[in-house]
């Protein structure tokens, strides 16, 4: 787990390769129903797909750095399998670092805040995804997951375990 760093405060400056940005939608509901083989209307905002990241070179949140856009599962209270949705986002977004020869990652809470993902569920989700993908890749370095306040901070070292 050396490999994880918890950073409170603003993802721009961090000196990583790649910054996963999470996309909030304004089709919400749409952007919430999972489906893990296709990419149609339904599950698509703005031609992105729910767990389905794209590389940006140049967006924001730092025009800088390459960014991976990602739109997360909206939480409709754990029945419409966010869970997995959520997870799927972790993991193809580590894929596409992995596929791109990225060594650092930064990530910010993927759908927290204003698609309503519990911090405390979506931490542990976090962590197992990340965790699994840096067995699977020695060449990533580290993974830094940016929290905006103390308590999601907490949250996630909890769940790192430390």
């Amino acid at each position: 787990m050396h490999r994880i760093r918890i950073h409170q405060g603003d993802i721009k400056g961090l000196k990583v390769d790649v910054v996963v940005n999470p996309l909030v939608s304004d089709r919400k509901p749409e952007v919430s129903h999972y489906s893990e083989h296709s990419c149609s209307d339904q599950n698509c905002a703005d031609h992105h797909c729910v767990g389905e990241p794209k590389v940006v070179l140049g967006s924001s949140p730092d025009p800088q750095k390459a960014v991976i856009e990602v739109v997360g599962p909206l939480w409709r209270g754990g029945d419409f399998q966010e869970d997995e949705a959520l997870a799927t986002c972790y993991k193809r977004a580590m894929d596409l670092a992995k596929q791109q020869n990225f060594r650092s990652i930064a990530f910010a809470p993927i759908s927290c805040g204003p698609l309503g993902f519990p911090a405390n569920r979506a931490s542990k989700i976090a962590i197992e995804q990340i965790s699994f993908a840096l067995q699977q890749n020695p060449f990533m370095e580290t993974v830094v997951l940016c929290c905006s306040d103390p308590v999601t901070s907490a949250l996630y070292r909890s769940a790192v375990g430390r």
